[in-house]
């Protein structure tokens, strides 16, 4: 028996609606992607006319010292060597000095105020002696440094003008989204006033600064843009052209602005002060990784780990070593980078509010911050004297270990009162070697408790095991610095 299939025709009117209803969505849905997805400007010509007059190319120059004898390095005896004396020596008799030369650098940079402030890269105007602006209008004027700051690669100069300058204002680099367009101008190769164009490629990009948070974008940046202004559609300065990535030099489309709510602040602070001035913790701290997380019992990877507390507000606070720092000053605190910035923007003698997690508990503690520039010029006070005998080696967790005589424990850097195990060797291929343990470092803690003797380390080992966990916490140090390193104990 066979069966079939009946169909019916459809009704005109109802195809007809469903077209419609077809043709309906497909005209919403362009609707929403016409709002989603802007095009690319018609132009960027009215933007540069705006914005042109504030920015300007920089000449340094620099006395540079040449030396008394450039002769080359021969070997003694060689048959040359007569030759090339006698060469030399006739541009340089009697072994006189070399007269100086003079070298010439450029550079670009923007006005930010009408009374003569200008922006540009500390790298551009270090070691110069004599600073030319030259303006757009065609204009020179001669510059004197107001203030430098080399973490940010950031630099403030001053020129004095007999009539108000055009300048432009620093925009929100958090708004940036990548994807949005953007226009650099400077001085790239020494060619003058040129404009490149391109799109935010990435945001938060760190290259080797403390506090770096760069744009990264596609906009043409060659060797001359360094100090320029990177600007959004508004006219808005974004970003100050830093650096770029290259394996010959020129632009190949990776080129990095820092943003300009770091930099706005850090050129306040030197029109103001002729320095900065920024907030300081007093902690050494590292970030909570997956293992770390584990080891401590923590609900998640985030935070930073506080591995050593020296001298100074957080101690004065009553933050201790294996204290996790979740907020600071009312926000959450991802990773140390995170922290480092918030605490160097936060105004020195604040008080501030700092909440962490100790022993699976949260804690409140109120720190006032001091001035980082400084604390960085104190000097760091000699390490405690407490030898001991040392004893016979002990091998645990890929490490071969012993107590630390006092010549160790003085090179080692230890904290006057600090005991710990001396690593004297590690197992290559192990997780220790692999997570970066080395001979010479010492272990001062596991499991947030001092070890003292291979004992100490195998009890700690055991109650991580107890516990359930997969990792034991260490923490080392190396040259005096302290950091936690998490290894299996299955």
């Amino acid at each position: 028996m066979h069966s079939r299939v009946l169909t019916r025709p459809m009704p005109q009117l109802t195809l007809r609606a469903m077209w419609l209803g077809i043709l309906a969505l497909a005209f919403a849905m362009a609707q929403s992607l016409a709002v989603e997805a802007r095009g690319a400007p018609e132009s960027f010509a009215d933007l540069a006319d705006k914005v042109s007059p504030a920015v300007v190319n920089i000449t340094t120059s620099t006395v540079i010292a040449q030396a008394a004898d450039r002769r080359p390095q021969l070997p003694e005896g060689s048959p040359f060597e007569d030759f090339f004396r006698d060469f030399m020596d006739r541009g340089n008799r009697g072994g006189e000095q070399a007269p100086p030369r003079r070298g010439q650098a450029l550079g670009s940079g923007f006005v930010v105020s009408e009374d003569g402030y200008i922006v540009t890269n500390n790298h551009v105007i270090e070691g110069a002696d004599d600073i030319e602006i030259e303006f757009f209008s065609g204009d020179r004027l001669k510059a004197k440094v107001v203030g430098t700051d080399p973490k940010t690669d950031l630099a403030v100069l001053k020129v004095e003008s007999d009539k108000p300058l055009p300048f432009v204002r620093f925009g929100d680099s958090n708004a940036m989204r990548v994807g949005d367009w953007v226009m650099a101008m400077g001085n790239p190769l020494g060619q003058g006033f040129s404009v490149s164009a391109g799109i935010v490629s990435a945001r938060g990009r760190s290259l080797q600064g403390t506090y770096d948070d760069y744009i990264q974008t596609d906009a043409a940046i060659n060797r001359g843009n360094s100090g320029g202004p990177l600007f959004n559609m508004d006219g808005d300065v974004i970003g100050i052209n830093t650096a770029i990535l290259s394996p010959n030099g020129g632009s190949i489309g990776i080129g990095f602005a820092m943003a300009s709510n770091v930099a706005d602040k850090v050129v306040k602070q030197l029109r103001d002060f002729g320095e900065t001035r920024r907030g300081w913790l007093g902690v050494r701290i590292q970030d909570v990784t997956g293992d770390i997380a584990e080891a401590m019992g923590l609900p998640k990877a985030a935070g930073a780990l506080v591995t050593d507390v020296p001298d100074g507000p957080a101690k004065d606070a009553g933050l201790l070593p294996n204290d996790v720092i979740v907020s600071f000053d009312g926000a959450d605190v991802a990773n140390t980078r995170e922290l480092v910035r918030r605490v160097a923007d936060a105004e020195v003698g604040k008080a501030v509010r700092v909440v962490v997690l100790r022993d699976g508990k949260t804690e409140t503690l109120s720190v006032t911050l001091g001035r980082r520039e400084t604390a960085e010029g104190e000097s760091t006070p000699d390490a405690g004297q407490n030898g001991q005998a040392a004893p016979k080696e002990e091998s645990l967790l890929g490490m071969t270990l012993r107590v630390p005589t006092e010549d160790e424990r003085q090179a080692a850097g230890l904290p006057a009162g600090t005991d710990g195990l001396l690593v004297v060797g590690v197992t290559a291929g192990s997780e220790a070697d692999t997570k970066g343990l080395a001979e010479g470092d010492v272990i001062t803690e596991a499991g947030q408790k001092p070890v003292t003797t291979a004992a100490d380390l195998t009890a700690r080992i055991t109650e991580a095991k107890d516990a359930g966990r997969k990792s034991l916490l260490l923490l080392v140090r190396r040259g005096g610095d302290p950091r936690f390193v998490a290894l299996s104990v299955n």
